[in-house]
């Protein structure tokens, strides 16, 4: 769905004006949407209203749902949202197959029942995510009732499943446990700022190094802080808008979620800080933010070209 006032910039394919009036508003969190998430709330009702012959998951309690869009033309309907902010909005609707709990061979598809790192990249948190080629073959593996034990027997597979044994709870829900991944993350993002400032400020002066002060109140602070913007990005990476990876024992590291300086010469403070997968902290570097977001640009213009 789009905003009415936004809507009128998505038919014209006025991209820039969408985006400008999208960051105006707030996310359903209710903080302001950085320019990252406007520009993907752009791209959902395209995603919807072009979508045709694609396989769509959705998770709804215990049970696993699919489907698979058709070629028939989208329809848009004004109506108020029945939550939330109660806003006037645009729903598009695309029609498609009627939706399934069951495998193509009649087993039901319970959410419960999916190996773990299958729950990772099915999860709704990730709105409107395509999948990878190996995970789009093994969801569509999963839903036409096949043999998937050429996955399961991988190694980051089996690791995978062996600790989420390990750390079993039947009392603890999904929920509990992505807030816990959060905090835990935040804590672990906050300790390394706090051990980075306290090297740079007390390391003997041999070459020239880069002032970090910290400016928070406390790591209290800056834990919240970082919570905040974990919300505000959508559990999105701010420069690639990749999926952020919270599980520290048996996910993509390299996915993991990392604090980057916008500035790499200014401080650890509000306002200069955002959410990033741990390569592309790596790869930015010390890189200037926005020459390091043109590079990314053309990286995607390209692989759209191909």
């Amino acid at each position: 769905m789009n905003e009415i006032d936004a809507q009128q910039f998505w038919q014209a394919g006025d991209r820039e004006a969408y985006i400008t009036t999208r960051m105006n508003g707030k996310t359903a969190a209710g903080l302001m949407p950085t320019r990252a998430v406007a520009a993907r709330w752009y791209n959902l009702m395209t995603i919807v209203s072009e979508t045709s012959g694609d396989i769509w998951i959705h998770r709804d309690g215990e049970k696993v749902w699919w489907t698979i869009s058709t070629s028939e033309q989208p329809t848009f309907e004004r109506k108020t949202e029945p939550v939330g902010f109660k806003r006037d909005v645009i729903v598009c609707h695309k029609p498609c197959a009627e939706w399934s709990d069951r495998s193509r061979i009649g087993q039901e598809l319970f959410w419960r029942s999916l190996h773990p790192k299958a729950k990772d990249f099915l999860s709704t948190e990730a709105t409107l995510q395509e999948l990878s080629e190996d995970y789009a073959a093994y969801t569509t593996a999963l839903i036409d009732g096949a043999d998937l034990s050429d996955w399961h027997s991988r190694p980051l597979w089996r690791r995978k499943n062996d600790n989420a044994k390990a750390q079993h709870n039947p009392v603890t829900s999904y929920d509990e446990k992505r807030i816990a991944a959060y905090r835990e993350a935040s804590e672990r993002m906050a300790l390394t700022v706090l051990k980075t400032v306290k090297t740079a400020n007390s390391q003997e002066v041999v070459r020239t190094l880069k002032d970090k002060k910290f400016l928070f109140n406390d790591q209290a602070s800056l834990e919240r802080h970082i919570l905040e913007l974990v919300e505000r990005q959508e559990h999105r990476c701010a420069l690639t808008d990749l999926r952020l990876d919270y599980d520290e024992r048996g996910g993509d590291k390299q996915f993991f979620c990392s604090l980057d300086r916008i500035d790499s010469s200014g401080h650890y403070e509000p306002g200069n800080l955002q959410i990033v997968c741990r390569f592309v902290n790596f790869w930015k570097g010390a890189s200037d933010d926005g020459e390091f977001r043109r590079l990314i640009k053309e990286v995607r213009t390209i692989r759209s070209a191909d």
